[in-house]
């Protein structure tokens, strides 16, 4: 890697797929939903697919099985209220925090970089998830799916959290795992990141930098400083 990242003055992550593997409690979740609607399990990598746009849009997938193809209205709110309720009891039965991201956010955090989450989870269930794997207090911000007008790929959230840490679009790197991670970063002007072990094809999003651990960050954030 010969890209230096030394205007970064703060960095947003993705949470499902960058931070956490929350597949299998998502999984799980979807399953339930679809057997108490009286309908076949799908396979967990099946369901993964499904994942990034929101948990209204993951319970529309999961009930159809397709991407691009919406529940009845009635059908969608009856399995939206049970997954609601079932996965905030199941949060991170199965949940775990990826390699080397607990390592990367300390390093981060010792160069003094605030650090947000920009997820399209919904903020009453991101911000639990975050307090369950230890991470809650790394973050001085999290924004969900819910936390504004607009969600990614839009570029208000990330707008939204250099307003609040007052650093410039270019100034701020956008860590994710999903083509909405970099179409966010895009439009906002910053840096995007995504990493290789995630539910996307990082190969294939277009972003600044490909990344296979957090911890490969901190040398291009401060090349001439080096862990101890």
């Amino acid at each position: 890697m010969t890209m230096t990242l030394q205007n970064i003055k703060a960095i947003a992550f993705d949470l499902d797929g960058t931070l956490v593997d929350s597949i299998p409690d998502l999984s799980a979740a979807a399953n339930a939903m679809r057997d108490f609607l009286g309908l076949p399990a799908l396979p967990s990598l099946r369901i993964q697919e499904h994942v990034g746009d929101g948990i209204g849009s993951l319970v529309h997938r999961a009930i159809t099985d397709e991407r691009d193809v919406e529940a009845p209205a009635d059908v969608w709110e009856k399995g939206y209220r049970f997954f609601i309720e079932y996965y905030r009891d199941h949060l991170t039965v199965h949940t775990t925090v990826y390699p080397g991201v607990t390592t990367g956010i300390g390093l981060m955090r010792a160069l003094n970089l605030p650090l947000v989450v920009i997820t399209n989870k919904s903020e009453r269930l991101a911000v639990p998830v975050l307090q369950q794997l230890g991470l809650a207090d790394d973050f001085c911000l999290v924004l969900g799916g819910d936390s504004l007008p607009e969600k990614k790929p839009s570029a208000m959230p990330l707008l939204h959290a250099c307003a609040t840490l007052g650093v410039s679009p270019h100034e701020i790197a956008m860590v994710g795992d999903s083509p909405n991670d970099v179409l966010t970063a895009r439009a906002a002007g910053a840096t995007s990141i995504v990493v290789s072990y995630g539910y996307g094809d990082a190969a294939t999003l277009g972003a600044d930098l490909v990344l296979d651990s957090l911890t490969e960050l901190y040398p291009l954030l401060r090349p001439n400083v080096q862990p101890a």
